[in-house]
């Protein structure tokens, strides 16, 4: 393996890790700021408020995005040991 193919096959790795993480930080981002506008709407100043409901919508998101996850990361697994084959 050369230095270009190593390069290519960490880019390839920076980009599987965005389209796995980046949904699960939008949907996290957007709830934040629904409860931030809540509470400042409310001036209600509750910890709970923002730590309980983010962490629900986030575990919930995993669920549901879990099979799109692992297939990303088979298919990069498998572009990989392709690579590592020939």
């Amino acid at each position: 393996m050369d230095e270009a193919a190593v390069l290519e096959v960490a880019r390839d790795a920076v980009v599987v890790m965005l389209k796995i993480s980046a949904p699960v930080m939008l949907i996290s981002l957007i709830v934040g700021l629904i409860i931030s506008l809540f509470q400042a709407l409310t001036q209600i100043q509750e910890m709970t408020l923002t730590f309980v409901p983010k962490m629900l919508v986030v575990f919930i998101s995993l669920l549901i995005l879990a099979p799109f996850m692992l297939h990303t990361l088979i298919d990069f697994t498998e572009q990989l040991m392709s690579r590592l084959g020939s």
